[in-house]
């Protein structure tokens, strides 16, 4: 894992950061930040990750995938169409390994894979969802901390499958308990949906070696789970 110092760019009222994790002459993995957008056409945001990217990149990015406007962590960037399109088949050939480290209401399962069919866009038909959740810890029998191994990419995945487990993710305005929510923002100061996309695995489009990248929690994360007593060392498990 490659970790260089942090391109900042004012956008309106927040201060975005990107942390670059990976880089070589065909594509660049960074750190997005929670609350910001991937792309321009995606929302109105007059900054976005795309635009970020191509700032720090020093050159035109191609945005290979998505990651939702409040989850940050893992995305990936290519610098050119051929590696993009590359890229995009590993997603859709499902070779390439996701994680995330989250946050959910309840005691979650120790393990459990949830086949679940969601709607592949916002109002669309519902398409089969596969998501492997494993439980990392507890606190106060009230709250998981979980890793979260998607085998599909649909729309609002993850959220949506721990909604219909009956375990909402904490911090999330739309599927969540904003009872809940408000507590750990009270409480703990986590601010933003409890969402992270801490690794992805895959084999290097043009030569095939293996990577695997990284993303460290950001603090606005972190720092809330260490206060509700959450052990670090899961994280890198």
């Amino acid at each position: 894992m490659l970790r260089l110092p942090m391109h900042c760019l004012d956008g309106s009222a927040h201060l975005y950061r990107l942390d670059e994790l990976y880089r070589d002459d065909r594509m660049l993995v960074v750190n997005k930040p929670s609350g910001l957008s991937v792309h321009k056409g995606w929302d109105s945001d007059p900054v976005n990750a795309v635009k970020l990217a191509r700032k720090l990149a020093g050159q035109y990015v191609h945005p290979v995938h998505r990651l939702d406007r409040a989850t940050s962590g893992c995305l990936v960037f290519a610098f050119d169409g051929e590696t993009a399109g590359r890229l995009q088949d590993h997603f859709r050939d499902k070779t390439i390994s996701k994680r995330y480290l989250a946050l959910a209401r309840g005691v979650v399962p120790d393990e459990i894979r949830i086949d679940h069919p969601v709607p592949r866009k916002p109002k669309g038909e519902r398409v089969d969802a596969v998501t492997n959740v494993r439980r990392l810890g507890i606190v106060e029998d009230r709250y998981s901390l979980i890793e979260a191994c998607p085998e599909t990419g649909r729309l609002h995945q993850i959220r949506r499958h721990l909604k219909h487990l009956s375990h909402p993710l904490v911090g999330d305005t739309r599927y969540g308990d904003g009872s809940v929510n408000r507590s750990c923002r009270d409480r703990f100061g986590l601010l933003r949906l409890a969402l992270h996309a801490v690794q992805i695995d895959f084999r290097h489009p043009h030569h095939g070696t293996p990577i695997t990248i990284y993303a460290p929690p950001p603090d606005d994360f972190r720092v809330p789970l260490e206060r509700m007593g959450f052990s670090t060392t899961a994280w890198a498990a």
